[in-house]
């Protein structure tokens, strides 16, 4: 037994103590190696997210028009002209192909960014990529009595026109394209490793 001032430790009172101290060190070292195994890994982790360079963002812009919908319709419209003896009438079939995706030369700037670990990107609506979606050389008469000028047929062909852009450039079809558009951005971002990614549109 040794006495230590007013305080009586017995042999095995001191070795509980000196284990418990050293539990207790090694319990410190634990948690500080811990800690910073933690930073270096946090660390890492923000090393890799790195932000999209400017030569990423003028690169996806530089094509341009992405399509990702494309509907073939075809409209027949026909026309009547009153006379004395008969009616002339004339009749056409148009065919046109419409297509729908996002030009990226209209993005905006800081269309691309990072929010802490998640990818931010911004693209321009949905729209119609090319107005001249009517193929003329396809175009055909189906009935034609009577004599008709370039003019009457270019009236025809404005309707057609109409026509078709009510039909296909609608409310349901500018979702399917933006859906489409969401998973193929989705899907290359995730490939230049980016694993969250966020894809909205302008209004």
């Amino acid at each position: 037994m040794k006495i230590h001032g007013k305080k009586i430790l017995t042999f095995g009172k001191m070795t509980c103590l000196i284990w418990s101290l050293t539990i207790l060190v090694i319990a410190i070292a634990v948690v500080i190696f811990a800690s910073k195994i933690k930073r270096d890994h946090i660390e890492t982790e923000l090393t890799e997210t790195i932000s999209p360079t400017p030569t990423l963002i003028k690169s996806m812009q530089d094509i341009g028009e992405w399509e990702f919908l494309s509907i073939a319709d075809e409209e027949i419209v026909d026309t009547v002209r009153k006379g004395i003896l008969s009616d002339d009438e004339l009749v056409r079939i148009y065919y046109g192909t419409l297509r729908l995706g996002v030009n990226m030369h209209k993005a905006t700037p800081n269309w691309l960014r990072m929010n802490n670990d998640t990818l931010m990107a911004r693209l321009p609506k949905i729209e119609l990529l090319d107005n001249n979606f009517i193929d003329e050389g396809r175009t055909q008469s189906f009935y034609e009595s009577g004599s008709w000028t370039d003019r009457d047929r270019a009236t025809l062909y404005l309707r057609a026109y109409r026509q078709m852009k009510r039909c296909c450039v609608t409310s349901v079809n500018i979702k399917t394209a933006e859906l489409s558009c969401t998973e193929q951005f989705t899907k290359i971002f995730n490939a230049l490793g980016y694993e969250n990614v966020v894809i909205t549109y302008e209004k």
